[in-house]
């Protein structure tokens, strides 16, 4: 798989399809493998009207780790995206991710909005207000990850159901008790205490992006809440918001995505 090295980190990465780039980035702790065996979205599809970037961010998945937990944080994660997509010659691009690269899609169109033809965000994480209950979890995480407790995180993980659309999926839990036992406990703990620095943009900040954007939300996950998704759509002048409560209305992401897409970028 070829890398690339940017701001003091080698990324692995995938790029293909024709069209206009589309940059996405995936969750925490999760990798473009792990999105391979459970996606948001059918790439193969999407890869016909678009050339889309994938990558596995800081720490996470085939990319080098680095210590310092700042880097994590999802301004950073953002530039990051930025200096890598500087680094293979994408100029403008759509801006897309779930969860932690929904958030990082958002810093980046804050950080770089000449860059950014349009957004979207498939399950947008907690911010702020919301925030703090999901910084302690992850510390907690953090703390007993290195302590090698994994019974105790399990029993936390499991404790928690599934969100609606993938409430009949074994994969949605059984991804993260493999990752428990197949990734450095290190690299793993650093992600977890990163994402305690994380939080969306400032109101004004997101109220001043200005281009095209599609909210994806799903029900039954305080992880994911909707009233993320909520406010985003109230703060953002173009955004649209689509929520799904079952498997069906998740499946078919794919076509509003590109849908989507093909409105918002035929004059831009």
């Amino acid at each position: 798989m070829p890398t690339v090295t940017a701001r003091g980190c080698e990324f692995s990465y995938r790029q293909g399809g024709a069209g206009p780039d589309l940059v996405w980035g995936h969750g925490l702790s999760s990798s473009m493998a792990d999105e391979d065996d459970f996606g948001f979205v059918d790439w193969a599809q999407l890869d016909q009207a678009h050339r889309i970037l994938r990558y596995d961010a800081r720490g996470h998945g085939e990319s080098s780790s680095t210590s310092d937990p700042e880097g994590y944080s999802w301004e950073n994660l953002a530039r990051d995206q930025l200096a890598l997509a500087d680094a293979l010659g994408i100029d403008h691009y759509v801006a897309a991710g779930a969860s932690m690269g929904a958030a990082t899609a958002l810093h980046a169109a804050v950080l770089a909005p000449e860059c950014i033809r349009a957004v979207v965000l498939v399950i947008p994480p907690t911010g702020w207000a919301t925030r703090s209950r999901q910084v302690g979890m992850y510390a907690t995480m953090a703390d007993l990850i290195e302590a090698g407790k994994h019974a105790e995180l399990l029993a936390g993980s499991r404790a928690v159901p599934p969100p609606d659309p993938v409430a009949e999926e074994p994969a949605w839990t059984e991804s993260f008790e493999q990752k428990l036992t197949s990734v450095d406990p290190v690299r793993l703990a650093r992600v977890f205490r990163g994402a305690g620095r994380a939080d969306l943009p400032a109101y004004d900040a997101i109220a001043a992006i200005v281009v095209p954007t599609l909210i994806l939300g799903w029900t039954g996950d305080p992880s994911h809440p909707l009233t993320t998704a909520a406010r985003l759509q109230e703060l953002m002048p173009h955004a649209e918001l689509a929520i799904a409560t079952t498997r069906a209305g998740m499946l078919a992401w794919t076509g509003r995505i590109g849908d989507f897409l093909a409105r918002s970028l035929s004059h831009r």
